[in-house]
């Protein structure tokens, strides 16, 4: 069993080229989904049956697991059964008639313009990190990264004379982001002032670097930015996301229309990108409810 995942996972590398976060997530839910199994006695993937999977599913709502959570369990069971069908592992598709869970969407949570200016100016150290550190903010809210994306910048991805990066997102797909003037400007005095000291003499191909000289990874970014924020009093709870999620809200409430911050974004799907309008929507009748004599 735990072989055939493997095998799936190998496909999913190989023929989809997937992310490897994304692959990660698949072997993890997969995993989890054949140790119940294994625990209560099933020992082939040709011995499940459609009842195997429900009782899953009503095994991780008992568990106090979202319906995001659970719909994103399932979505991994289902393309895996269509997998083990596709190379003859398995007679049916016990998994073919499932529909997934109606999903909660959740408003992401943003800074208003007053807090991105606060956390944006909070390092004003002059010291390789801090200038590192401003770099990165800048870069963030000015491109809407993924925080993947960003610490995965290379050298070469950054054209401060043309304003723009290129980066590459979910399932290695490239988009090319203009970069704001501020933006430029950190990253320029970063790589003058501040790179040539956290590489040691090391060489790397990547734009951000540790104070070891390698690579900075996602989790040392995590804690960049909620130092930051705790430091400029934003009392949010804050991830990287969050200037994401901010950077396309302000976009939108200024004027950009949803296709461009869309590619923007690196959403391949417009209604992905749609629930900030909700976020503009909300903000106007705020607006509304405050400012109108008879709202």
């Amino acid at each position: 069993m735990q072989g055939k995942i493997q095998e799936f996972i190998d496909y999913l590398a190989i023929e989809r080229g997937l992310a490897k976060n994304t692959l990660q997530a698949y072997k993890r839910d997969l995993f989890q989904y054949w140790t119940y199994l294994d625990q209560r006695g099933t020992k082939s993937w040709q011995e499940t049956e459609q009842k195997n999977i429900l009782s899953f599913l009503m095994y991780l709502q008992g568990q106090g697991q979202t319906s995001n959570s659970i719909s994103r369990k399932l979505a991994a069971i289902k393309s895996f059964y269509r997998f083990l069908l596709v190379e003859n592992y398995l007679p049916k598709n016990p998994a073919e008639l499932l529909s997934t869970p109606k999903l909660e969407r959740k408003l992401p949570r943003v800074l208003t313009l007053e807090e991105v200016e606060k956390l944006l100016t909070t390092p004003r150290d002059r010291t390789p990190a801090s200038l590192r550190d401003k770099a990165m903010l800048e870069l963030l809210y000015a491109a809407g990264l993924r925080v993947s994306e960003l610490v995965s910048l290379k050298l070469l991805d950054i054209n401060l004379a043309m304003g723009y990066l290129k980066c590459f997102g979910k399932g290695s797909k490239e988009r090319v982001v203009p970069l704001g003037s501020l933006a430029q400007r950190a990253i320029s005095i970063y790589l003058e002032k501040g790179r040539p000291f956290l590489a040691k003499g090391k060489s790397s191909d990547y734009l951000f670097l540790n104070q070891h000289g390698q690579v900075l990874t996602r989790q040392g970014f995590w804690k960049i930015i909620k130092k930051y924020a705790k430091e400029a009093g934003i009392n949010k709870e804050i991830t990287p996301h969050t200037l994401r999620h901010s950077f396309a809200t302000h976009l939108l409430e200024n004027g950009a229309d949803l296709r461009s911050v869309q590619e923007m974004l690196g959403h391949v799907d417009i209604s992905t990108t749609q629930i900030y309008t909700h976020l503009t929507k909300q903000k106007l009748k705020e607006i509304y409810d405050a400012t109108h004599p008879r709202a």
